[in-house]
């Protein structure tokens, strides 16, 4: 058995486990970040690409932005479309915000370079995760790696090993309250070889289901059609694919690029609270406390706004034994967390084909979508929380 000791010990290096990592080094408290995947895994896996301003903000104001700021698109706006009409919402005139369309991935690499290259320790591959004692002085992480188990003891634990992850489960049942939210339907989501047929981003709504048109690069197309959650992917050969975005994202003038498809995944949809994000010693950071639908982009966003609380709380516990900080870390989180969640089933809601069963709701998503192509007030609403509230 070896034994280490640092001041933080960080379950997870996903964005916000890695940010975190960083924020705190920068702060100067010691971390460590244990990861179960491997390097590549990690920096390979495709997952959100949108940044909100705020996200931006952070990342290059602490040091890590330069990359992004070169490779990162930067869009003033983003389409929503009804019945084949697309209606623009401005962003810069409605906010003076934008948004960076930046892979994931790609902070991810940022990240861990950054780490590395400033002595940090990110593990990958380690098994067995065990976090232990947070309601004591000294919680303990145990952990195999390499063929030997490990012992990391530290003032704090920060699990931010994602839904699936064992952190939160360490908060005890009774005092853990979940909330949950189901969607009867999920995308489809594939990576295509080809130039964006679209500049900004295209939300559509069709009678079939929703598409969105995104990119990743000058060279990569990110494009989603709306499924049902038993779907297989051997029953969507590429051709059926292009059909279905062809037909759902057909507006007047707009001509889709095909290319080769290099990626492809079903992804079910859903909405997810834990309460409280914290207990003892442990803190609960992005997925592994909530999970949001990908359609309002705030996945990774809200992850990195939880971080950015906790490594302002950490570093006020370490440089002054200031304490409410992070006492009032999972209040001040939640309270973004549900605003967020509120605006991912509103653009849930308002851009997917909707049960059949349900003539009542049809209604009002269609009274939504019209208000929407009439009404700057519902359109700067939409502006507002898409760019992304202030980090708490």
């Amino acid at each position: 058995m070896t034994s280490m000791r640092t001041q933080v010990g960080i379950v997870g290096a996903g964005p916000a486990g890695l940010m975190l990592s960083h924020l705190l080094h920068l702060a100067g408290v010691e971390n460590v970040v244990l990861e179960d995947r491997s390097r590549p895994y990690v920096e390979t896996r495709v997952r959100a690409g949108v940044l909100e301003q705020g996200s931006v903000d952070l990342l290059r104001d602490s040091g890590v932005g330069e990359r992004m700021l070169a490779e990162g698109a930067v869009h003033d706006g983003v389409n929503l479309q009804f019945d084949g009409e697309r209606h623009r919402i401005d962003f810069a005139e409605l906010t003076g915000k934008r948004i960076t369309v930046y892979g994931q991935q790609e902070v991810v690499k940022d990240l861990i370079a950054a780490r590395l290259a400033a002595g940090g320790t990110v593990c990958f591959e380690v098994g067995d995760v065990r976090p232990e004692g947070v309601t004591t002085d000294d919680p303990v992480i145990r952990f195999s790696h390499e063929g030997a188990e490990h012992e990391l003891h530290c003032d704090f634990v920060a699990g931010c090993d994602g839904f699936h992850g064992v952190c939160r489960a360490v908060i005890p049942a009774p005092l853990r309250r979940e909330f949950a939210k189901e969607y009867p339907f999920a995308w489809l989501g594939v990576l295509a070889q080809v130039a964006p047929s679209t500049d900004e981003l295209i939300y559509a709504y069709h009678e079939r289901g929703f598409a969105l048109h995104s990119m990743r690069s000058p060279e990569l197309s990110r494009l989603y059609v709306q499924v049902h959650p038993d779907e297989e992917l051997s029953a969507w050969p590429d051709e059926r694919i292009w059909d279905e975005l062809r037909l759902r994202l057909a507006s007047p003038g707009f001509t889709l690029h095909e290319g080769p498809l290099v990626e492809r995944s079903i992804a079910t949809m859903r909405s997810f609270v834990c309460e409280p994000m914290q207990h003892g010693r442990l803190f609960l950071a992005g997925d592994a406390a909530h999970i949001v639908p990908p359609t309002g982009a705030k996945g990774m966003n809200l992850a990195l706004a939880d971080v950015a609380v906790l490594a302002r709380a950490l570093a006020a516990w370490f440089d002054r034994g200031d304490r409410e900080p992070l006492d009032s870390y999972s209040p001040t989180c939640l309270q973004r967390v549900w605003r967020v969640q509120d605006f991912s089933m509103l653009m849930t809601e308002l851009m997917h084909r909707l049960d059949d069963t349900d003539p009542f709701a049809a209604g009002v998503q269609r009274a939504r979508q019209r208000y929407l192509a009439s009404s700057a007030a519902m359109r700067t609403t939409i502006a507002e929380n898409y760019v992304g509230l202030p980090i708490g």
